[in-house]
């Protein structure tokens, strides 16, 4: 039931660019219809599929609206809620119990809001007492997090706002289908070409996005590394540097230079099947306006060296001084609604809340203080978000899972699925069944979107307000109410509040003085400023003192001395690479219909005729090679596990890769396939690149 007669001003549910929209009740109040809200600066009115249809998900038919225990016969059966959270309390203590609190594991999602993300990562210090604790956002931008971190000593996914991309003289778009992921973005880059700007696509696959390039140079997959280093050698030889700005911004210029001039055209030429005279073409492109920016996405980052790859982009920007000025930089575009937000403040395995490090004392002993704990008392970093998916049922007994379904997302996903089946004790939270909800022990229904109010964090580091416009069916309880009955049967009777602007109070404090510093910012400036850009440190005298940052780095960089920092990296291949046995690449990725491992998305009718299911995408050439017919099951292999799908024929592919989207369970899922191989330092998995074989099923 609606909340009142009056429309309620919010935000998208699903990516980061949280486009704003209106929800107006329907007659009788049963539910709500979307309209534009052509006030909010970010998509200023337009929708995707998916956000239009997002009441959809609301109806009781398609969601949970009751807690389900699984029964001593093996079924999930409705139970009331003291029940299912008795049962919960009692799975976690007696792992606990049993084999220390390290055997109690905890997995968060990148689209909990803000107050979510912290309550959970709260709880799992100070109620559970583990370590164990991560998300699935580690399988989002934590590459371009850690290079980001590494060169400029702050990550903030875009250091400006969008609204800069159409004003800038070049972008370079690496490993992004944003016409498909983030519709609304496009925009932006229409609006850059109407401005006399150029677009440089960078993709294996011709996708929506490409058509839009001024220059598509399709590498193949696991190349982008060599591809940056490429361009930065040609950058370097044909003298386009600024060594004025080298001079006066940067440290480890020489180091990273010697690095990348060893990727002389040629040799990236054959590494990445890219002419030498395209990869000249892409280097006037990009220095012959006073302005650009380099963008990318998870092509480039999912990946075993994601973060050096990631890197070499950053040194390109450094290196022809398009950093740390107007209309110029690198930046990375978040996916998930929360991805930013959601990493900031505690739920991911080696931070505290304003992005704090957890093996820092000073941050330990300030959260503590906020906590009312003992810093002594808080663990040390657990396991990532795979590796401790991997760890179930072995060291790693237990597991409370909030928002996300790592049966269908995670890397080796057969493996994941046996892993958490051999769990003493699972509890998920979610919305909806899940094909992981469905293993669980005990399945809590909780508030959507639209049923609670709550905080998130866009792409460009904008604090955005949530208002709850619905009444949640009877049978539904928030995260942060099922948090707090938890804590409150673990021994823990305070510091779990259930209101939302309570916890995000709490947030402030606890962020204070930060790299993520959000105490400048409150419920009533976000609605009044359109959302307020962190860092947002609070005046001495007056809480809301500071406006936000919306740009970044102009002055200085946020090391130490203020400089950015080169990084040399050099290229090196893939985990595994094609061979006799299996001969091709596999890339993976999303359709514009469905959204991540699509449990929410597949239960809508209209998103559904418009991506039905999985499917292989492959070239004409390999297709003929093979005997493969347009619309005919074809097994994919890896070393890892078999999926079949329908095959899709298209040039828009290279010849010697297939495609395939990893929104689906069952034989079709992509992430059958997938190579959990782990970036040393994000440690993100290899998503975007294995080995397979490919035949009619």
């Amino acid at each position: 039931m609606h909340t009142s007669d009056a429309a309620t001003d919010t935000h998208c549910p699903y990516c980061a660019l949280q486009c704003g929209m209106r929800l107006r009740p329907e007659p009788g109040g049963a539910t709500v219809v979307v309209e534009e809200r052509t006030d909010f600066p970010v998509n200023r009115g337009a929708l995707c599929g998916k956000g239009r249809t997002a009441p959809a998900v609301l109806s009781s038919r398609v969601r949970l609206t009751e807690p389900l225990v699984r029964t001593h016969a093996g079924r999930l059966e409705p139970a009331t809620w003291e029940e299912a959270l008795d049962a919960v309390a009692e799975g976690l203590a007696r792992t606990g119990r049993a084999h220390g609190p390290d055997a109690v594991g905890v997995f968060g999602g990148g689209g909990l809001t803000n107050e979510k993300a912290y309550a959970l990562g709260k709880f799992a210090r100070v109620a559970l007492r583990t370590s164990q604790i991560d998300y699935n956002g580690r399988f989002c931008m934590s590459s371009a997090a850690a290079a980001h971190q590494r060169a400029f000593g702050l990550d903030r996914g875009l250091p400006f706002p969008l609204a800069d991309v159409p004003r800038t003289g070049c972008v370079i778009l690496v490993g992004s289908n944003l016409a498909e992921t983030m519709p609304p973005a496009l925009r932006y880059l229409t609006e850059l070409k109407a401005n006399g700007g150029t677009l440089i696509v960078i993709d294996p696959r011709r996708t929506r996005t490409a058509e839009q390039a001024d220059l598509h140079l399709a590498p193949r997959p696991g190349t982008d590394l060599a591809l940056a280093l490429g361009l930065l050698h040609l950058i370097v030889a044909e003298g386009r540097t600024d060594e004025e700005f080298i001079a006066a911004r940067t440290t480890g210029w020489q180091e990273a230079r010697a690095a990348a001039m060893a990727h002389w055209p040629e040799l990236v030429e054959r590494i990445t099947g890219i002419p030498v005279p395209r990869l000249r073409e892409a280097v006037a492109m990009f220095c012959a306006p006073a302005s650009a920016m380099v963008l990318t996405a998870r092509g480039p980052e999912q990946q075993s060296k994601g973060t050096d790859t990631v890197g070499a982009w950053i040194n390109l920007c450094l290196a022809t001084g398009r950093a740390g000025r107007p209309l110029s930089g690198y930046g990375c575009l978040t996916g998930q609604g929360n991805g930013q937000g959601g990493r900031e403040h505690g739920q991911k395995a080696d931070q505290l809340p304003g992005y704090r490090k957890l093996t820092d004392p000073a941050a330990r002993a300030h959260v503590a203080g906020v906590w009312g704990v003992d810093p002594d008392s808080l663990p040390g970093p657990g396991r990532s978000a795979y590796e401790l998916l991997d760890a179930l049922g072995t060291d790693v007994k237990a597991l409370l899972l909030m928002g996300s379904n790592p049966v269908v997302s995670a890397p080796r996903a057969a493996h994941v699925e046996d892993r958490i089946r051999s769990l003493d004790f699972l509890a998920v939270a979610d919305v909806v069944l899940s094909e992981t909800a469905a293993l669980a022990d005990v399945v809590l229904p909780v508030t959507q979107w639209a049923e609670e109010t709550g905080t998130t964090t866009n792409l460009e580091g904008r604090v955005l307000l949530r208002r709850r416009a619905l009444t949640p069916p009877p049978g539904v309880r928030s995260d942060l109410d099922v948090l707090h009955g938890l804590a409150a049967r673990l021994g823990v009777e305070k510091g779990f509040p259930t209101e939302p602007e309570e916890v995000f109070e709490e947030l402030r404090r606890a962020s204070a003085g930060g790299p993520a510093d959000y105490s400048g910012i409150t419920y009533a400036r976000i609605e009044a400023e359109q959302g307020v850009f962190w860092p947002c440190p609070a005046g001495p005298a007056d809480p809301e003192g500071s406006p936000g940052t919306e740009r970044l780095f102009l002055d200085r960089f946020a090391t130490d001395d203020g400089r950015a920092r080169f990084v040399p990296v050099s290229h090196r291949d893939a985990a595994e690479v094609p061979d006799a046995d299996y001969p091709l690449l596999l890339t993976t990725g999303r359709v514009v219909a469905q959204y991540q491992s699509g449990a929410q998305t597949r239960r809508v009718d209209e998103l559904n005729a418009a991506a039905p299911g999985p499917f292989v995408e492959l070239h004409p050439r390999l297709a003929a090679r093979i005997g493969a017919v347009d619309g005919s099951p074809l097994a994919v292999t890896s070393r890892r596990g078999r999926a079949v799908a329908p095959a899709r024929i298209t040039d828009t592919i290279r010849a010697d890769t297939v495609f395939m989207p990893f929104h689906w369970p069952g034989e079709g899922r992509a992430n059958t396939l997938t190579n959990p191989a782990l970036d040393p330092t994000s440690r993100m998995p290899e998503f975007k690149v294995c080995a397979v074989r490919v035949e009619p099923a």
